[in-house]
């Protein structure tokens, strides 16, 4: 893949966590300006996530139907307009409806952004895991972009600014586009098949997705409080435990780089039952743990659970043919997507009513004994050759 390309995506995969996320981070400073509570304000965004999962599988299909090219132009040209839009907003109403555009745009990243990534085969869960690191660095800056624009402007400011960015970033990407196309000389490979483990595999990526987008999203939403409870008696300060948070956050966001590396270098399965094992254990120890020991084994999990985002991806882009790529890359997504934001209210129930962390993490521990179960069932070793469209299919 060519490096301009590689760095748009990349780039695109920052910007949509980062605008998925920049609302929520500012709603405390809007709340003041529309006579509003944190937790009113903080509800109109709903409609943005709601969007942001549903909207995954028509985007996929759309993109897999038409021009991968042509979405990822859509993407960040309507993601940046919506964004402005967002900014421009007066009512609590147009809110509501701005943030739902932002959702349906950013809906588009992950089944079209993904699939091109993995394009070309070659080194592809490297790429992968690169692609990832980006992901998680918008997930970080949002924010700190709100903080910046909080002391030297205003959060209207700062949502018109990346607004205008993100069209910028795509008529760039159309130039790249254009120029690659001509270089390539328009060529197209045979459209090939499945691999024959394709079934089986598949059925792995969608158990594993479901289940370890509950423990993804449970242990990054609830490791800050995690970290305050369990680190109580050292009288830290706010501050100072959401630093520890984000240091946990940020090692553990490059074990996708290595993972990626590995998986390309050596067999899949082995490194996914290590990955999937670990997590059991040290979700286990996490029951009692208190004090740096909980600060310890926090990195180990979140090191875990951060390495497995990579392979999902990969195992989908070996075992599929390219022609149907989006759409599997987007019933992941929506999978994933549902399960992680059920996730937050399962937290506050059983932080609430039932025993509070150990519970979470008892449970957590249990869903991951049945991954590694799952994973148990991937065939070993490389996909075989894809066979020719037709030839085998049932």
């Amino acid at each position: 893949m060519p490096y301009s390309r590689f760095l748009f995506l990349n780039i695109g995969h920052a910007i949509d966590h980062l605008f998925m996320l920049m609302f929520p981070a500012v709603a405390a400073l809007a709340a003041v300006e529309f006579g509003a509570s944190y937790g009113e304000l903080l509800t109109l965004a709903t409609g943005s996530f709601i969007a942001f999962g549903v909207f995954s599988l028509p985007m996929g299909w759309l993109a897999d139907r038409f021009s991968r090219e042509f979405m990822m132009t859509v993407f960040f040209i309507g993601i940046g307009c919506a964004m402005i839009l967002t900014g421009l907003t007066q009512e609590r109403w147009q809110i509501v409806a701005a943030l739902t555009l932002v959702g349906m745009f950013a809906a588009i990243y992950h089944p079209v952004g993904l699939a091109m990534v993995s394009q070309g085969g070659g080194e592809v869960g490297r790429r992968l895991g690169v692609n990832g690191v980006w992901g998680n660095m918008g997930v970080a800056a949002s924010a700190l972009a709100i903080g910046v624009f909080a002391d030297f402007a205003g959060w209207r400011e700062a949502f018109l600014l990346v607004g205008a960015i993100s069209i910028m970033l795509g008529l760039g990407w159309m130039r790249v586009v254009r120029a690659t196309q001509v270089e390539g000389g328009g060529a197209k490979k045979k459209p090939v098949g499945p691999s024959i483990d394709w079934k089986r595999v598949l059925i792995v990526v969608l158990v594993t997705t479901t289940i370890g987008g509950f423990i993804f999203n449970a242990m990054t939403v609830s490791l800050p409080k995690v970290l305050d409870d369990r680190l109580v008696d050292f009288s830290l300060t706010a501050t100072e435990v959401g630093a520890i948070a984000s240091i946990v956050y940020a090692s553990a966001a490059f074990t996708q780089v290595v993972v990626g590396r590995a998986i390309d270098k050596y067999s899949i399965k082995p490194i996914f039952l290590a990955l999937v094992a670990g997590q059991a254990i040290t979700l286990y120890l996490a029951v009692s743990a208190s004090g740096w020991a909980m600060v310890v084994i926090a990195v180990f999990v979140m090191v875990l659970v951060f390495g497995q985002i990579p392979i999902n991806d990969t195992l989908i882009a070996r075992y599929t043919p390219d022609a149907w790529r989006g759409r599997i890359y987007s019933i992941k997504y929506v999978l994933s997507f549902t399960v992680s934001a059920a996730a937050v209210p399962s937290i506050s129930i059983m932080y609430e009513s039932y025993g509070g962390f150990p519970t979470m993490f008892t449970y957590a521990a249990i869903a991951a004994a049945v991954i590694t179960l799952t994973v148990a069932a991937l065939p070993g070793g490389r996909p075989s050759t894809p066979e020719p469209m037709g030839a085998g299919d049932d």
